[in-house]
This record gives C-alpha cells, sequence and structure tokens, in this order.
C-alpha cells in the first residue's frame, strides 16, 4: 500500500520536472520569479491554485466528463506560459503581484486546467480501469506539488542570490527572466500541431 503511495508522489513528481516536457517548469518559473522569499505565503497559495486547477482537469477527464482535443490543449498550455510572461514584462517593478487574490489567482486556477487536461491521456492509460481513482489522482497531485514547491523554492533562491549578491535589481531579474521564457515558448506555439 505505502509502495503505492509513493509510486504515485514520484510519478507526480517526476511529471514535473520531466525534462522533455519542460513547460510545467516554465510556467512555475514565471509564475514564482516576481517575488521574493518574504512573499512565500502568496506563491504558495499561487502554485496550490495550479494543483488544483491541475488536479480538477484530471479529475473530470479520469470519468470522462471532458475531453478535449490534444493539439488545442498542447497549443494553449505554451500561450498561458507565454501570457504570464508578458504580463510579468509589462508589470515588472509595478508592484502587480501585490494585488488582492483575485485575477491572477482565477488565470492560475485556469492555466492549471489547461495544464491538466494536457495530461490527461497519460494519466488515463496509468489509472487504467482501477476502483481508487481519486486515492490515485490525491497521491499524484501531492507529487506535483512538492515538485513545484521545490522548483519555486530554487527561483526564489536564485532570485535572491541574482539580487543581493550581483545587485540585479527586482525589475531587471524579472524582465529577464521572463523574456528568455518568451524566447522559450514561441517555438513552442509556432512548432504546434495545432498551426500545423
Amino acid at each position: 500500500m505505502l509502495q503505492n503511495f509513493w509510486f504515485h508522489v514520484e510519478y507526480g513528481i517526476n511529471h514535473v520536472l520531466d525534462i522533455n516536457a519542460y513547460d510545467h517548469v516554465l510556467f512555475l518559473i514565471v509564475l514564482a520569479v516576481p517575488y521574493l522569499f518574504r512573499d512565500w505565503k502568496r506563491v504558495l497559495l499561487l502554485v496550490t491554485m495550479f494543483t488544483l486547477g491541475h488536479t480538477l482537469s484530471l479529475i473530470l477527464a479520469s470519468y470522462g466528463v471532458v475531453s478535449v482535443n490534444a493539439s488545442i490543449v498542447e497549443f494553449l498550455i505554451p500561450i498561458t506560459i507565454l501570457i504570464v510572461a508578458l504580463f510579468n514584462v509589462f508589470t515588472a517593478g509595478k508592484g502587480a503581484q501585490k494585488e488582492k487574490v483575485g485575477v491572477l489567482f482565477l488565470s492560475t486556477l485556469f492555466f492549471g486546467l489547461i495544464h491538466g487536461l494536457g495530461f490527461a491521456r497519460e494519466f488515463r492509460m496509468l489509472l487504467g480501469d482501477s476502483d481508487s481513482k481519486l486515492v490515485l489522482l490525491l497521491e499524484f497531485a501531492l507529487g506535483i506539488e512538492i515538485a513545484q514547491i521545490i522548483i519555486v523554492f530554487l527561483v526564489l533562491f536564485l532570485g535572491y542570490i541574482v539580487q543581493t549578491i550581483f545587485r540585479f535589481s527586482k525589475r531587471d531579474w524579472v524582465m529577464v527572466i521572463s523574456a528568455v521564457v518568451v524566447g522559450l515558448v514561441i517555438p513552442m506555439i509556432l512548432n504546434s500541431d495545432f498551426l500545423a
């Protein structure tokens, strides 16, 4: 039982940290880059909103409630990353991330739904005709959350080093990282099957 639990948690962790599917990591980078360690509660809440959205779409897909064309989802995933990265570029240094829980959190939840749909088909194969789908989903979601917290911690830690030791301004740090991510996702969008 515990072995199965760890298998699914680990599967969730590996899903996020998969080097071939780095879209998840890119999204987390642009989500976390505007923040500092002192904002950890807000960042944790954002990451959890993303996990919630991701898990919700997996639940809906696993129970056959939703079925979405894979090429549309694969096209939308880099679009979500591009939106957050551009939001960072245009609001860097303006404190937009300090606004009340609202648009940012709802959009993160929505983007989590889209990212979850991108993984739904593979996840359904993992589930097979298991009786305990919900338990598996929750174990997998725990793995995703753990991996996301690791990535976000690394982003905040790097930001801290760059801004304190190398004296980068927060605005420049956010701009540079977000611009790099924009550069990485544009080819993903242009090469998607949806546009082919």
